[in-house]
């Protein structure tokens, strides 16, 4: 595979509604795509870093920026194009390991070039990443609302549209109350977790444990990210399943959190942790260890749903994901719209990703475009 050079490109997309975490609140996401041109096909990737640092220290710019000055210049090289012609996307981490952390932008162009070569051979995502479902139970992310009774309105919404599972973001303050009121309107047969984004401390173990009697799935990274021994001892005072995300960064790590017993559910997001090659080698760790996994959001256009899709087919994928269909976010997606049926969505089989953008629709979000050849 000859790899001719790689367009970054940014898009503004408006979102349906404002999403607020325990992080910030944001309406719109400034996104980061990359086009990977070979001899023989064209591929996308997807950077999930959003416009500030405040849910990693990855941010768009940052990862522009390392993009030009490191990354592709790296690929670029005689030893880069090598490698590449070589092995493809599998020498892409190798490739690019020297340069510490940068994941979000690692992964965006590990998956355009992916996608490329998977086009070229006529592979999907699935049949590469080892996808033994045709289709993936898809979740709901709940952001955080002004009042109780605006946050039923809106669950209330989500499950009519079929969705199956049902995720609350918390905060200090916004936690028992909206959590209660939601048991208490829709029952217990509702699957329903939580997901505080590193917004308490272990002083708060007694109060986190309170959410045990409402029987959830889980609570998702209730501490900082660097704080495993924590997550650790919290595990040890609540009944409800720890999951962490922002903690678990590569396969090492997860290893780290798994021999400490820091949780027992791990969330994968590809651009955390370096690729979908680097989550799958996660999945197949924790699936040794007999721990479930599910695919995280980061509130994706159709590039990156559609890969999340074909990853959430793995069989160890046994908790639904935050894999809405496109319309949870966006009016108009800048591929063919990614949508739900029977609270399922469908995994692309088509070459690649099995998804490319519309060229009209992307022109019209595009803010700036940049070929760099190679």
């Amino acid at each position: 595979m000859k790899l001719r050079g790689i367009e970054l490109r940014r898009v503004s997309m408006p979102l349906v509604s404002p999403f607020r975490t325990s992080f910030g609140t944001q309406t719109k996401r400034d996104i980061l795509l990359l086009k990977a041109v070979t001899d023989d096909a064209e591929g996308w990737g997807e950077c999930v870093a959003l416009a500030d640092p405040l849910y990693s220290s990855e941010y768009v710019d940052s990862q522009v920026d390392v993009l030009r000055r490191f990354l592709l210049p790296k690929l670029a090289s005689p030893e880069g194009q090598a490698a590449i012609a070589r092995s493809g996307a599998a020498a892409v981490a190798g490739l690019l390991h020297p340069f510490k952390g940068q994941r979000m932008a690692k992964a965006a162009v590990e998956m355009a070039i992916l996608d490329a070569e998977l086009r070229g051979l006529g592979r999907s995502f699935g049949r590469e990443l080892g996808a033994v479902a045709d289709r993936v139970p898809s979740g709901v992310s709940v952001g955080i609302y002004d009042s109780v009774p605006q946050l039923l309105t809106v669950v209330q919404g989500f499950l009519d549209a079929g969705y199956v599972r049902i995720k609350l973001k918390i905060e200090p303050g916004w936690d028992l109350v909206p959590v209660a009121a939601v048991r208490e309107r829709f029952g217990a047969d509702v699957p329903l977790q939580v997901d505080a984004n590193t917004a308490y401390t272990l002083r708060d173990a007694r109060h986190l444990a309170k959410l045990d009697e409402f029987d959830l799935l889980l609570i998702e990274q209730p501490l900082e990210e660097e704080d495993v021994l924590g997550h650790a001892a919290l595990a040890r005072q609540m009944a409800t399943p720890i999951c962490l995300d922002e903690s678990i960064v590569s396969a090492q790590t997860a290893a780290a959190a798994i021999a400490l017993d820091a949780c027992q559910i791990v969330n994968i997001k590809p651009g955390r942790v370096g690729g979908y090659l680097e989550a799958r080698r996660i999945h197949d760790l924790a699936a040794a260890h007999g721990l479930a996994v599910w695919c995280g959001g980061m509130l994706e256009t159709g590039i990156g749903r559609a890969a999340n899709v074909a990853l959430a087919a793995l069989p160890g994928f046994t908790l639904p994901g935050d894999i809405s269909a496109s319309d949870r976010f966006y009016q108009t997606d800048i591929t063919e719209p990614i949508v739900m049926a029977d609270g399922h969505i469908a995994v692309p089989a088509g070459p690649g990703l099995g998804v490319t953008p519309i060229p009209e629709v992307l022109d019209a979000v595009t803010t700036s475009a940049e070929w760099i050849p190679f």
